[in-house]
């Protein structure tokens, strides 16, 4: 199983980017996906997921309004839309599988995610 990140970069305050996450050696249609992230000497924190359907979304308080996730199965990519950055979203953000998930169900527990990609750093700079 492989999820590769990518699309991290240096942002201004205000800014946007677009982060992606291709998966491949998983059924993708089976796993609920999320992305978390982790800034220096903080846990890693879950920030938004969609359910296995597409259909379900869900998203920390923090980054509501703000991000937007979406998935595409003909491609089985993950993405993060993320707008109006501010500096406290700087971290590392890394893509999760959840392979134990129902059809409209999306675990925000990072003990649900059995597989991570290997993170994008995300910097926005005030």
């Amino acid at each position: 199983v492989q999820l590769q990140a990518s699309g991290g970069g240096l942002v201004q305050t205000g800014g946007y980017l677009r982060l992606s996450c291709a998966a491949s050696g998983l059924t993708f249609s089976a796993c609920a996906m999320g992305w978390f992230r982790q800034a220096p000497g903080k846990e890693r924190d879950f920030v938004v997921g969609v359910s296995r359907s597409g259909v379900n979304t869900m998203c920390a308080d923090s980054v509501k309004g703000r991000f937007t996730i979406s998935r595409d199965s003909a491609k089985n990519t993950l993405y993060l839309q993320m707008n109006s950055l501010e500096p406290e979203d700087t971290a590392v953000y890394y893509c999760g599988a959840a392979g134990d998930s129902s059809w409209n169900e999306v675990p925000s527990a990072r003990s649900r995610y059995h597989y991570w990609g290997q993170g994008t750093l995300v910097t926005v700079s005030s």
